[in-house]
């Protein structure tokens, strides 16, 4: 029978009321003829407190129970698992003692205590998110992911069935051997904790084994021993992403090279696993080490291979895997050339707010777009004004793609972070945040370094649109009504203000050329202590490269400080007196100012578009190479550290 002692709202539950009038009944029992007054209980007092009892039980149904129970197969399953068939499973109580013949006297006898519980079948453990069966034969533990609320309509849900198969756990090194369960050991059962110590056999080699810890959420932690080099995680996996909160996820599937079976994966301690059918996926974490990852890709399909193992070399340390489910929790949209400048609509609904996302092709570059809200227009450093390509209406995603971002490829729809979302739905940032706690995460997420810089150099009390275009706009307004000599001052505060902007420009195409200087160093110093790499770092060098190839180009467009101060002095020479002739020669200084704003505008954008093809580069080029995963990491980290804090001209403000 399952329990819950009290509901969310407080609410006494119809058992806990049951056990108490129990409890007293028991008092009662024990104490007959020596209640204060006099003589026993009368029986028609004890007949209707058990009516009562009935009453309210038939009033108020005994509520769903434990958030995590243990159970015991009674019989070990075998090469398949009829998971709907529980009739002889037995629940394992936390109090082993009430297994005794006599509880009471064992609890009150020390002797008693420190009792092991020897499963007769195979272990299998439950919460209202996700079950995983411990197969002894096959040597495996498999998680899956249940329906929601399968364990809140009472203890009849139970027997409904365990949900979508997710993953198969086995150790890494008894992968490609028979192996078995041979021992498994409670370390605790209590109502909101199951943690099981789980020894792994196999043909001619040691026992291997781990700890899994479930809780009440979709949470679990695996924490293998020393001797366990690494794991292997089985299921359908249709893409990997390694997030990427600056700068652009990584997306790995079966889709390029026919000949790989491996790819090696830059790992940075969260991966998200987008499984077969869009209605789950799973979120793996790990603190700091030397982990390394590696998908392994199966046998070609129709239309794609998938992903057919996770092998996670753990570094000695614990990992974490949560299963999230929803209808539609990610989705693949086929992006054909009848997109192509037309709103089309889509049948994918989002099944929850989130911080909705895909990739999408914008000069020559996957760039992460966020879903808005509406339709609306945008203006990049590169391509220009151009309709924003991705938006919700009714909930139903919408694209407009253009020449400037083509319908091209695969449009991957997934979430990260929350925005408006139910707290009854938890996202991949919240389980970080659960497992990795917030020291660590803090880092990862970088919230500081996800901040645009400024360019107005007096907050808002000056010209809000703070660019060369705004200011020279704004001055425009005031020659042309002809009162540059009465507002003198705001002009020049207005042209200081302007100097602040460019300034601030030039700091930051700085940052990127000393950013690729220092790069293209690292990289060549790699090529030449490690030959082997020479392939991967000397591709890597051709892009850094770009940076200084762009700022050459545009040098000369893009002026000197000091030539704006020129511009400032010719401009400021204007308002000393009126004159008809003051909003012509404006004009013209006008076109000089936008010319040189706009070049350092571009170059800006290039710079950033560059930097992020790097990372991006950095991480699929290494998927051949393990040594190339772990130089991979290196790099993106310097690309991430430079595309901290961009300028507004870089990238999209929900950066």
């Amino acid at each position: 029978m399952f329990i819950q002692w009290r509901d969310v709202r407080g609410r006494t539950s119809a058992f806990e009321t049951v056990l108490k009038a129990q409890k007293g009944t028991q008092v009662m029992n024990s104490n007959r003829g020596v209640r204060k007054g006099g003589g026993a209980l009368p029986k028609a007092i004890s007949l209707a407190l058990l009516a009562a009892i009935a009453a309210l039980s038939a009033i108020q149904p005994i509520e769903a129970a434990p958030n995590v129970v243990l159970w015991d197969s009674s019989s070990a399953f075998g090469n398949t698992v009829d998971v709907a068939d529980r009739a002889d499973w037995k629940l394992v109580p936390p109090d082993l003692l009430t297994l005794e013949a006599d509880p009471p006297k064992a609890s009150s006898d020390p002797g008693y205590y420190g009792r092991e519980y020897s499963f007769k079948g195979d272990a299998v453990v439950e919460n209202r998110s996700l079950a995983a069966l411990f197969l002894s034969a096959k040597g495996r533990v498999v998680i899956y992911s249940k329906d929601d609320g399968a364990l809140t309509n009472g203890a009849s849900q139970l027997h409904a069935g365990l949900g979508r198969k997710l993953l198969e756990f086995v150790p890494l090194q008894k992968k490609t051997q028979p192996t078995r369960i041979s021992r498994l050991e409670i370390l605790r059962n209590v109502t909101d904790e199951v943690a099981l110590e789980v020894f792994f056999s196999g043909t001619g080699s040691t026992d291997v084994s781990a700890v899994f810890a479930f809780g009440k959420t979709e949470i679990v932690e695996i924490k293998p021993a020393e001797n366990m080099k690494g794991i292997s995680l089985l299921g359908s996996i249709e893409y990997g992403v390694v997030p990427g909160f600056i700068g652009d996820d990584l997306i790995f599937n079966g889709a390029g090279d026919p000949s790989a079976r491996t790819l090696c994966i830059p790992a940075e301690n969260v991966f998200l696993g987008l499984l077969k059918g869009e209605d789950n996926e799973v979120v793996m974490t790990w603190p700091k080490g030397k982990q390394q990852m590696r998908l392994q890709l199966g046998n070609e399909q129709p239309g794609k291979r998938l992903i057919e193992s996770i092998d996670f070399d753990n570094d000695g340390q614990s990992f974490y895997l949560a299963a999230l489910r929803a209808p539609g929790i990610w989705h693949k949209e086929i992006l054909t050339p009848s997109y192509l400048e037309k709103v089309v609509a889509t049948k994918w609904k989002r099944p929850f707010p989130a911080k909705w996302q895909t990739q999408l092709n914008e000069a020559g570059v996957n760039t992460t777009f966020a879903f808005r809200e509406s339709q609306g227009h945008v203006w990049r450093g590169v391509p220009g004004s151009y309709e924003y390509p991705v938006w919700f209406n009714e909930d139903y995603a919408s694209y407009h793609l253009t020449k400037k971002v083509p319908p091209k490829g695969e449009s991957l729809i997934y979430f990260l972070e929350g925005q408006d979302t139910p707290l009854s739905v938890s996202t991949p940032v919240d389980i970080m945040k659960a497992t990795l706690g917030r020291q660590m995460c803090d880092p990862i997420l970088d919230l500081a370094g996800r901040k645009l810089r400024t360019h107005h150099r007096r907050a808002g009390a000056s010209v809000h649109r703070a660019c060369t275009c705004g200011y020279t706009e704004a001055i425009q307004a005031i020659f042309e009504a002809g009162d540059e000599v009465a507002q003198k001052e705001f002009i020049k505060g207005a042209l200081d203000d302007m100097i602040y902007f460019v300034q601030r420009h030039v700091d930051r195409i700085n940052e990127y050329r000393s950013f690729s200087d220092d790069l293209i160093k690292f990289l060549r110093a790699k090529g030449s202590s490690s030959p082997e790499l020479k392939v991967y770092v000397d591709s890597l060098e051709q892009i850094a490269q770009q940076i200084a190839q762009e700022y050459s180009v545009q040098q000369e467009n893009m002026k000197s400080m000091e030539f704006a101060a020129d511009l400032t002095q010719q401009t400021m020479a204007l308002t000393s007196r009126r004159d008809p002739n003051n909003l012509k020669a404006y004009m013209e200084l006008l076109k000089t100012w936008r010319a040189m704003g706009g070049a350092q505008d571009y170059i800006v954008a290039q710079c950033h578009v560059i930097t992020r093809k790097l990372s991006q580069e950095a991480g699929y080029g290494c998927v051949n190479q393990a040594k190339s995963a772990s130089l991979a990491q290196e790099i993106r980290a310097r690309c991430k550290q430079c595309l901290r804090n961009p300028d507004g001209y870089e990238i999209w403000a929900n950066y």
